[in-house]
C-alpha cells in the first residue's frame, strides 16, 4: 500500500509541483552585472537555491548575488521549514525529545504545537523570540515515511526498517538518488525485538527457527518448546508498521516463510504487550524499548548457545534481532538548522537523551576481557579439536589486556558490503577518531567468520572483512590525526562465533569485524 501510495504521489508531483512553483521565477545576477542566471525555485536553504534551469537543476548561493523575482529569499529573515515524517516509535517520544534537547543545548526555545494525533510542529526561536525554524512532524508508519520522502513531502523519513529495494527503485526514479548509498541514512539508536510472553508462561526459550516456524504457522502448539498442551496465540503489530515489517525482514525472509493468518494484529507496540501479559498461552513480538509486563524469552540454539537481549548485546549488535532505528534524507542540502540537529544526535548529549528514552544509544563502550566471559565459554563449547583449541589460545593471549569496543561491523548477506547499520558505525568511529578520542591508543579490527567450509578460508576471508572495515573508518576520518593512533588488523575466523552456524540468522551473526583497544 505504501509503496503505491509512493509511485502515485511521486508521479503526480512531477507534474503539480512545476505549476505550483510557476510563479517562483527567479534572476541571480553577480554585483558587477557580468554573470546571471534565471530559474524556478526548487528550494532555499537560507543561503542556497536549487534553481531548475535551462541547463538542469543547479544550486546557486544566494548570499553573494542579487536576487530579483517573487522567489527570492531574504537570509536575514529565512524560517528554516522542515518535513519529518515516518514511524510513531521514533516519533512519538525519541524525537521529540531529541529537539528539545538540541534547542536547550543551543540556548534556544522550542515550542510545541500539536495539531491533532499524528500532526505537530516544533518552533525554534531565538532567545530574542525571533523564529529560526519549524520542525514539522507527520507520526504515522515506516511505509508513509518512506512515500513522504518519495514524494518530496518529507525532507527527513523515520523509519524502524531499511529501505526495501522497491522503494529504492523509486527513489531514484524520482531523482532522489540512491537512498542506499553513503550519507543517506543515518542509526538515531539502537532496538531489538524480543519473543515475549505472559510472566506465568512457564517456557524460558526458543530458537529463532522454532520463532519463524510459529509466526508462519508451522508450529502452533506450546508442547513443541517443553510447555503445556495448549496453542500458541500469536500478537503482532499492525502489518504496515516498521517493526512488523522487521519482523518479516528479519525472520520469515531468510527462512522462505510468510505470516499465518492467523494473528491478532495491534495498533503499537504497547497495545501487543498489553495483550500477551494478560493471555497465559500468548507469544508476542515486542520491541526492546518498552516490554511492559511480558516476561522476553531467552534465544537457544541447537549448539547450546543461548542469548539474551541486554542493553551490552544490543549495542554491540551480538543479539542477533537488534534493529536500527533509521533517519533518511534526500539527496540535497538541508537547511542548516536541520544539519545542526542531525550534527547534534551524535553528541554525548544526544545519546544520554537516547538512553533515558528507553532506546539503545551508539556511544562507543570499551568491554574488558574479565566480561568476555560467556563468549569465552561458548567459544571454548565448540573449538572441536586441538587445532580449534590452539586458535582459541593464540586469539586469548592476543586479545589480553585489551578492551572491546562496542562498535562492531556486519555485512549485506551475500555481499562483502557493510550492511546499514555497520555503515553509520563508520561514521560514528570516524568522527571520534577526528576528535581525538583515541589519540595515543592501537585500534585493532579484528575479523570472524562463520564455521562454514574450511578453516584455512573463514581465516582468509576474515582478514579481508577487517582490512574492509579500516580502509572505510580511515577514508571517512578524513582530518584525523593519523600519527597519533596505532591501528593494525587481525583475523581469527571461526575461533569465537556469537551463535549456532545451523541457521542463516546464528552465521550472519558470526561473521563480523569487531574493535580492539589498547
Amino acid at each position: 500500500m505504501g509503496l503505491m501510495r509512493a509511485a502515485m504521489i511521486a508521479a503526480f508531483f512531477i507534474v503539480a509541483k512545476a505549476s505550483v512553483l510557476s510563479a517562483q521565477e527567479v534572476t541571480l545576477t553577480t554585483p558587477d552585472g557580468n554573470l546571471s542566471i534565471s530559474g524556478t525555485v526548487l528550494g532555499f536553504d537560507g543561503a542556497l537555491y536549487r534553481l531548475s534551469t535551462d541547463y538542469g537543476e543547479l544550486t546557486v548561493d544566494g548570499t553573494r548575488l542579487v536576487c530579483v523575482g517573487d522567489g527570492c529569499q531574504d537570509p536575514e529573515t529565512y524560517v528554516a521549514d522542515v518535513q519529518i515524517s515516518g514511524s510513531a516509535a521514533l516519533g512519538g517520544v525519541l524525537m521529540p525529545a531529541l529537539i528539545e534537547a538540541f534547542a536547550l543545548r543551543n540556548d534556544l526555545r522550542a515550542t510545541r504545537e500539536t495539531l491533532d494525533d499524528s500532526h505537530f510542529t516544533y518552533r525554534i526561536a531565538n532567545k530574542d523570540g525571533r523564529d529560526l525554524g519549524l520542525f514539522r512532524f507527520r507520526v504515522t508508519t515506516t511505509d508513509e515515511g518512506f512515500a513522504d520522502l518519495l514524494a518530496d513531502e518529507a525532507d527527513i523519513a523515520m523509519a524502524l526498517r531499511e529501505v526495501r529495494s522497491a522503494e529504492a527503485k523509486l527513489a531514484r526514479e524520482a531523482g532522489l538518488g540512491r537512498l542506499r548509498g553513503v550519507n543517506r541514512s543515518r542509526v538515531l539508536a539502537l532496538d531489538a525485538l524480543l519473543p515475549v510472553v505472559a510472566a506465568r508462561n512457564p517456557v524460558k526459550g526458543i530458537s529463532l527457527a522454532g520463532l519463524a516456524q510459529v509466526l508462519s504457522g508451522k508450529i502452533d502448539n506450546w508442547q513443541a518448546f517443553g510447555g503445556p498442551d495448549a496453542p500458541i496465540n500469536i500478537y503482532l503489530p499492525e502489518g504496515q508498521t516498521g517493526l512488523s515489517q522487521s519482523i518479516e525482514d528479519r525472520l520469515l525472509r531468510p527462512a522462505n516463510l510468510k505470516f499465518t493468518q492467523d494473528i491478532s494484529r495491534h495498533p503499537t507496540n504497547r497495545d501487543v504487550t498489553q495483550a500477551v501479559s494478560g493471555d497465559p498461552h500468548g507469544l508476542g513480538i515486542a520491541s526492546f524499548s518498552d516490554l511492559g509486563t511480558t516476561r522476553a524469552l531467552t534465544l537457544i540454539g541447537t549448539c547450546g548457545f543461548s542469548q539474551s537481549a541486554t542493553r551490552r548485546s544490543v549495542k554491540t549488535e551480538d543479539y542477533p534481532l537488534t534493529t536500527p532505528l533509521f533517519l533518511y534524507l534526500p539527496a540535497r542540502r538541508l537547511p542548516e538548522l536541520a544539519r545542526d540537529f542531525l550534527t547534534f544526535t551524535r553528541s554525548q548529549t544526544a545519546q544520554i537523551v537516547i538512553r533515558r528514552t528507553g532506546f539503545v544509544d551508539q556511544a562507543p563502550e570499551e568491554i574488558p576481557v574479565s566480561l568476555q566471559g560467556d563468549r569465552f565459554v561458548n567459544a571454548i563449547r565448540v573449538a572441536g579439536d586441538v587445532g580449534g583449541l590452539d586458535g582459541l589460545r593464540e586469539m586469548t593471549q592476543s586479545l589480553s589486556g585489551m578492551r572491546r569496543l562496542t562498535t562492531s561491523f556486519r555485512f549485506e548477506p551475500g555481499s562483502a558490503g557493510l550492511d546499514a547499520q555497520s555503515r553509520s558505525n563508520v561514521q560514528q568511529l570516524a568522527r571520534a577518531l577526528e576528535a581525538g578520542r583515541y589519540d595515543n591508543r592501537k585500534l585493532v579490527f579484528v575479523g570472524f567468520s562463520d564455521g562454514q567450509g574450511p578453516a584455512d578460508t573463514n581465516l582468509t576471508i576474515a582478514a579481508r572483512r577487517a582490512m574492509v572495515v579500516r580502509d572505510a573508518v580511515l577514508s571517512a576520518a578524513k582530518t584525523a590525526r593519523m600519527d597519533s593512533i596505532e591501528i593494525e588488523t587481525d583475523a581469527y575466523g571461526e575461533a569465537m562465533p556469537m551463535a549456532c552456524d545451523d541457521t542463516s540468522w546464528g552465521r550472519q551473526v558470526n561473521r563480523r569485524v569487531e574493535v580492539w583497544l589498547q
